[in-house]
């Protein structure tokens, strides 16, 4: 079978007004939005003196570029996925890609810094909405021996790395 059209000439749009491609993306952003994603960055995120107003609206800035990265976009480009169909009437204050990239380009090590503060603080709101191992408070298995070795041997053919719990320098004959 072959296509009946170059592929230069075959093309893709969603632009009806009342369709959403992304819509696991809203149980996503509402749980951002309880666990006070915006809140934090309005506390933490301060990129004063920045040019062209880049740190205006931060908050709305940031949950847009997580909302986009959460949706699969990889790029400044693709944040752009955020403003067709629906999606407008579903989130307020979306920002376009090319404001957002100004944002980003505004930071320097120290914004990344409150940005990893955000983080910290998001993860834990996080864990405290989404109980995801139920009792995990009572116990705990933490596996803190991940050695990594050459492994040797005819049984392990195709593999050059494993792992080996032993006397270092010992190789097991199996």
């Amino acid at each position: 079978m072959q296509s009946s059209h170059a592929a230069s000439a075959v093309s893709a749009a969603f632009d009806d007004q009342n369709l959403i491609a992304d819509a696991g993306l809203v149980r996503v952003m509402r749980l951002a939005e309880r666990c006070g994603l915006s809140r934090l960055v309005s506390e933490k995120v301060m990129l004063t003196g920045a040019a062209n107003g880049a740190g205006a609206a931060a908050d709305a800035k940031v949950t847009s570029i997580v909302a986009g990265m959460a949706a699969g976009a990889d790029s400044i480009d693709d944040l752009d996925m955020l403003r067709h169909g629906a999606m407008p009437t579903v989130f307020r204050e979306v920002r376009a890609p090319s404001t957002l990239g100004t944002f980003l380009r505004a930071f320097t090590h120290g914004h990344a810094l409150q940005l990893h503060a955000v983080h910290r603080r998001f993860l834990g709101a996080l864990t405290a909405h989404t109980p995801l191992l139920p009792g995990s408070g009572e116990k705990a298995f933490i596996d803190v021996d991940s050695t990594h070795k050459r492994v040797y041997g005819r049984t392990k053919q195709g593999a050059e790395y494993g792992r080996f719990k032993g006397i270092p320098g010992e190789y097991p004959n199996r």
